[in-house]
């Protein structure tokens, strides 16, 4: 089974800064509450959402990133 992105390269490309803001600040708080919920002895919901997660908050923050760099030249 193919594992789909939360958020693609291209929808990154689109979004503005604050938005990509904002959505690594849910992401975060999305990750702790899953990180949380392995913490007590339940399994998560998801058992890939957390790695899919992560790769996004690390897309984002490349974007960020890559927009501060461009900004710099």
């Amino acid at each position: 089974m193919k594992r789909v992105a939360i958020l693609k390269k291209k929808q990154l490309k689109e979004m503005g800064p604050v938005d990509l803001i904002n959505r690594y600040n849910e992401l975060k708080l999305e990750l702790a509450k899953e990180r949380g919920q392995m913490a007590i002895g339940g399994s998560p919901s998801n058992s890939g959402r957390i790695k899919e997660i992560k790769k996004t908050i690390a897309r984002i923050l490349t974007e960020l990133k890559n927009r501060e760099k461009i900004r710099e030249v």
